[in-house]
């Protein structure tokens, strides 16, 4: 059996944008270098 399903949004939910702003985590919501991200998409668009 796994953990229990919370569906939360805002702060709260650490899947989202504000919550990790709220967290100061970083990932897909939230890159840590938004510039290196345009870059790295526009490498690939490229290809």
């Amino acid at each position: 059996m796994g953990e229990p399903e919370l569906f939360l949004m805002g702060k709260g939910d650490y899947r989202t944008r504000r919550g990790k702003i709220y967290q100061g985590s970083f990932g897909k919501s939230r890159p840590k270098d938004p510039a290196k991200r345009k870059k790295k998409a526009a490498k690939a668009a490229k290809r």
